[in-house]
Parts: C-alpha cells; structure tokens; sequence
C-alpha cells in the first residue's frame, strides 16, 4: 500500500465487490464519487483485482490489521443485499473456479459449525460475514460502522441465530438506511428505525453517463446497436433458469416478442461468480431460438454492460441491478422470477414497489415474458425519465453516510 494512503485513508467502503456481480461491481463507483474528495479504501472479504472488468481492487478487511494501527477506520457497508448473506453462500460466490464444488460439498460442515467454519474460510467468526461489527476484528481499530442503502428483503425467512446476529450488529451502527420497504419493516419489527434510501445505482447515469456513451461507441456495444436498427432486448437470468424446461419455454416467449416487436436478442452476464450467470445456460437457450436473431454478448467489463442496458430498447433479466440501471437511463424494464417466488416479495419485487410507479411492472415468470415486455414497451417515456430524475434527485438528498 503506498505511503500516502497509508497516512491519508481512514474511510473503508466495504462490500461485496470482492466478486463479479454487476451491482457490487457498481456500488463502491457511486459512493466513492458521492464522498470526493475524500479518499477510500476498498475491502471485501477476500483481496481481489477486478479492476480489468472496470471493477476495484479490494483488500481483505482481516489484512488491515497491521496497515490500521494508530488509526480509526470508519466502515461504510455499501449497498447490496448485504443483510442476508451467509458465510457459506459467501465463500461459494467467492470461490475459485476449482474450489466451487468442494465449497458447496461443505455445507453440512458448516451447518453443524457454522461460527468455526466461518472463521476458517471467512477470517472472521461469523454467521453474516459481510456485516462488520467493531467486535468482528479485535485487531483492528474500527471506530464506526454505517450501513448504506443496504437490503434484506426475506431477512424474516432466514434462522433465528443467523437473524438475530445481524439484528444485533447493526443496532451499533452510527448509520443505518435500506433500499426498500420490506426490508425496512422487518428491521422495524425489531425494534430497529432504518431510514429509505434508493440503491445507489440509481446515480449511474447521472455521475457516469459521459463515460457510459463512450463505451456505447465501442467496439463490444456498437456492432449490437448497428445490427439491430430497430433496436434489441438485453437479456440476462442466471443458472437457477437453466433447466431445460424453463429455457423451452423461455425460447417460446423470446422468439414470440423478437417477432412481434421487431427486436433483436443479446444475452448477456451481469456476474461471473459462481451461482450467476452462465455461458454454457445462455447457448443452450441460443440454440433453441432458431429464426430469431440472437447474439451472445461476452464483455464481462462493467462499462460495457452499461451500455447494453442503456442503450436497449428493452431490458429483461433477473439481476435487480440490471433494472436498476434501466431505470437510471429511463428504458423500459422487467425483472424474471421464478414461478415458485412470484407470489413472494423478492428483492426485485421489493425494491419496485418502493420505488417505481404506479403502472411499471416489477416482475415476470417465464411463460409471462412476452407479454411482459409487450407491456414494457409500451410504457410512457416522459414517466420514466421523471421517474429517474426523482430517483436521482432523492438519493442526493438522502445521501449520509
């Protein structure tokens, strides 16, 4: 670490961005650019460099020890749905490629030890790793906590210990905002005031958006948007749709609304990670879309993915950042569900009816989608571009970190 970090950094955004998801990949982007000049630190739980896919290069929290002593660290949890991720689904979404089916064999293992497994695969002893409380690392001198934009939308379906862990970490929390309802009442029915604030992703446009029409002019997006004049449909899920009957009936609707609306189809990966999306899932859906034009984007840089979704005629996923980020530049959107959540509050589902309105469709299952998008497309434009301007100008004034 150079020396004038070391005597200038003594705040730490934290977060998931130790892995290729879209959102985490985004969050620690705003929140730095919300908090200039003043400088950061980027950690996770695990050291990583990921700033090839437009991404940060984050230090594992547990290695700040010896660089924090004679300093205070004031901890920022940014954004995500931070509150529900437990230490095995950590360390699976985390793993390397080779470590992936091991990670998921141990979770007896961690089951029946869930604090000693955590310390030995997270470094520290914790059912909720991704939450940091100032007893989390003795070794290190965290001053405050604060939990920015943070969700947790089925906190209530989780066990008891997991649930009163986080409960009882964030209750000495200097700051404390979540991104939806849901999530604020179930902290409120502990007891717990948590102030609503938009996930920060709603800013992409407005504080990135010169550089997210360069990368529109590049060479991975423009192609796209020359081939398909009349416009495309970015569309992403990850491999839980990978079932083979799920993706008939995905390339039934496809090709249904490709032809009803004159779209072409461009698959795309908003995370990498173990538990995302997948290569192999989205050409075995290819290869049932015959007579539709398809293409599979491959670009895995954060920018990139930007701009597919900004310049869109539609977005259609499951990732809730790829709507968010089509809010953010007013296009049309829909979010994929499976059938068994759709009669839950998914996250998805959570945070558009906190934030969008009236009229705006939150989620879609599969045998749905065509009319869906139909639906989407069909969505007055003034409303969406008051609508990101809303979102915009409320996370400003929202903004305290």
């Amino acid at each position: 670490m150079p020396d004038h970090a070391k005597r200038r950094v003594h705040t730490v955004l934290f977060g998931a961005f130790d892995r290729h998801n879209f959102g985490d990949l985004l969050f620690p982007h705003i929140v730095a650019r919300m908090l200039a000049p003043s400088d950061v630190l980027y950690a996770g739980l695990v050291t990583r460099d990921l700033r090839a896919w437009g991404g940060h290069a984050p230090c594992a929290f547990a290695n700040l020890g010896a660089w924090s002593r004679g300093k205070s660290l004031n901890v920022i949890h940014v954004g995500g749905e931070l509150l529900t991720c437990d230490a095995w689904e950590a360390t699976v979404m985390l793993a390397r490629p080779e470590r992936v089916r091991t990670m998921i064999a141990e979770e007896k293992q961690w089951r029946r030890d869930p604090l000693a497994w955590a310390m030995a695969h997270c470094g520290t002893a914790s059912r909720a790793p991704y939450i940091i409380s100032t007893a989390s690392f003795p070794q290190i001198c965290v001053n405050t906590t604060s939990f920015h934009a943070v969700g947790g939308a089925d906190l209530d379906r989780r066990e008891p210990a997991f649930r009163n862990e986080v409960l009882s970490k964030i209750r000495r929390a200097a700051h404390l905002s979540v991104r939806d309802r849901q999530t604020q009442a179930h902290l409120r029915a502990a007891n717990i005031e948590a102030p609503l604030v938009p996930d920060p992703v709603v800013m992409v446009a407005e504080l990135f958006g010169a550089r997210i029409h360069e990368r529109a002019a590049g060479d991975a997006v423009k192609p796209l948007r020359d081939a398909y004049p009349q416009g495309y449909a970015a569309l992403q899920f990850d491999a839980s749709f990978g079932d083979d009957a799920t993706l008939d009936v995905l390339a039934c609707q496809i090709g249904r609304t490709a032809k009803t609306n004159g779209l072409g189809v461009v698959m795309f990966r908003a995370g990498a990670a173990p538990w995302h999306d997948d290569l192999d899932v989205y050409r075995r859906l290819a290869a049932r879309l015959r007579g539709t034009p398809v293409h599979l984007f491959t670009s895995l840089h954060l920018w990139d993915i930007c701009a597919l979704i900004a310049y869109a005629r539609v977005y259609c996923g499951s990732s809730l950042h790829g709507r968010i980020v089509a809010m953010a530049f007013a296009r049309p959107r829909i979010n994929l569900v499976h059938a068994s959540e759709a009669q839950q509050a998914t996250k998805q589902a959570a945070f558009a009816a906190t934030w969008e309105p009236q009229g705006i469709a939150a989620t879609t299952v599969a045998d749905g989608l065509a009319d869906a998008i139909g639906t989407a497309l069909e969505t007055d434009v003034a409303l969406m571009r008051d609508t990101a301007a809303e979102l915009a100008r409320r996370y400003r004034l929202a903004f305290c970190v």
